[in-house]
């Protein structure tokens, strides 16, 4: 077992000894890394953050003996922009996928909806010269893994996580159409490079749900590389649409609910009974306190969602796909027994910050790429002040949508050519009040700024670029 365990520590040192890797081991100081995301949950969707309905004891204890972070955002209002941006450290005005198609370049395939219709589109994908979290902690000695949900592949099979800085890969690719078909129940899944199947869900039975076999991959790699610092990315399917699961026990006496808003609670309350165990497996190898937990959402509920039912997006207004707060406003939980104080934080923070922030936990700043666009926000997680507040956050999707960020003030479009919009969150966090009439010197003064933040873009060109 020794020699196994000095086997993947040495296969990320380099020419270590087993002695030296041994010395890298992580500590409270410079811990392991989980970085949990959840896939569509809405800010509302989370007993810690307001939900009425949804049962998330394990979420909930995160925040309760950590720190809550109420003015997080994604990276976008969608998957691929909003992960792309996570991983890169920049802002969709700057990144390489900036939506989840693209209207030229990129790679063109298939795309099958839920009714088995057949489309073909162009996804663009990060390239080998893009520095992801994965490759700066890896040139910093961390063993890392992504596990499920990587969308940053589009259509390019030599684009997978693997190829990407992480040294190992559990989950399924755009790639590869039937290794994310069926979504929660899958046949087949990725180690790697290697198109494996899951013999329980064969002729489609729903045996084994996507995000039981998404935890016992993260536990498995846990256990590997427990002798090792490591940077676990567990990112999660759940609650994303189709919502299928059968387990709805929690909430089958809710008599006036739909079965679509059942399973899309069910889905929730599953993954945090799964969080639930891996917290556990930490606890049990000694691990807890060596390991910086990071929990967050990719965007807002979707259209699919029950949002007015469960409120979702707790009252914000609009949705996934849309830069209204309800497309990209997320909680996000950071926990770390010993370390991380009991603490709620209103300061303005968001996906890019994440890179140089771990970046900067992990000892590997000497790593970090030029041009990005977050900050190291990591005094925070210990009960120290950094002014996030004084600077402009941004978000678009080229030519569609736009958005910033500066103190209170959020000036935002959601369709193509319409006036900017101007609101005052701290007064009307819901945007329900447009003020542009009244500050049109301000406005004017956002969209100068933001015209400076877009950066050209092969496969989002703007007229006249």
């Amino acid at each position: 077992m020794k020699d196994m365990i000095s086997k993947y520590c040495v296969a990320f040192i380099g020419a270590a000894t087993a002695s030296e890797a041994e010395a890298q081991k992580a500590t409270p100081e410079r811990p392991n890394v989980v970085f949990i995301l959840a896939d569509d949950m809405g800010y509302g969707d989370l007993s810690c953050f307001g939900s009425k309905y949804v049962k998330t004891p394990n979420i909930d204890r995160l925040s309760q003996t950590g720190t809550t972070f109420t003015q997080c955002y994604a990276g976008s209002g969608i998957s691929s922009p909003s992960r792309c941006s996570l991983m890169t450290g920049k802002h969709t005005g700057n990144t390489r996928i900036r939506d989840n198609q693209c209207p030229v370049g990129g790679i063109q395939g298939i795309k099958i909806n839920e009714k088995g219709d057949t489309t073909y589109i162009r996804r663009t994908n990060l390239m080998p010269t893009d520095t992801t979290i994965a490759t700066v902690l890896s040139a910093g000695g961390y063993r890392t893994c992504l596990v499920n949900k990587w969308h940053l592949d589009g259509y390019d099979p030599g684009a997978s996580p693997n190829h990407r800085g992480f040294h190992e890969f559990y989950g399924w690719t755009i790639s590869t159409v039937h290794s994310n078909s069926p979504y929660y129940y899958p046949y087949y899944r990725f180690v790697g490079d290697s198109l494996t199947t899951i013999q329980e869900n064969a002729h489609d039975a729903h045996v084994r749900h996507n995000t039981d076999i998404s935890t016992d991959d993260a536990i498995a790699f846990i256990g590997r590389n427990k002798e090792c610092p490591f940077f676990l990315y567990l990112a999660y399917d759940a609650p994303h649409e189709p919502y299928i699961i059968d387990e709805t026990s929690w909430y089958d006496g809710q008599k006036d609910w739909s079965m679509n808003t059942k399973r899309y609670a069910s889905l929730i309350t599953h993954m945090d009974r799964a969080i639930g165990r891996l917290l556990d497996y930490l606890e049990r190898e000694g691990l807890r306190e060596n390991t910086l937990v990071i929990f967050a959402s990719d965007n807002g509920a979707a259209v699919q969602a029950p949002i007015k039912e469960l409120n979702c997006n707790a009252g914000f207004h609009g949705r996934k796909g849309q830069l209204y707060e309800g497309g990209i406003r997320v909680p996000m939980i950071v926990n770390q027994p010993g370390r991380v104080p009991v603490q709620k934080l209103q300061n303005l923070i968001y996906f890019p910050d994440v890179m140089p922030t771990l970046a900067a936990l992990t000892g590997s700043e000497q790593h970090l790429p030029q041009n990005i666009n977050g900050m190291n926000i990591l005094p925070l997680f210990y009960g120290q002040p950094v002014d996030t507040d004084h600077r402009m956050l941004y978000w678009e999707f080229t030519g569609k949508q736009r958005a910033a960020r500066l103190g209170d003030w959020k000036c935002v479009t959601i369709k193509k050519n319409a006036p900017l919009e101007l609101y005052n969150l701290k007064d009307d966090p819901e945007e329900r009040h447009n003020l542009a009439g009244q500050y049109p010197e301000m406005v004017q003064l956002f969209d100068e700024a933001m015209r400076q933040l877009h950066q050209p873009s092969e496969c989002w060109p703007l007229d006249g670029e």
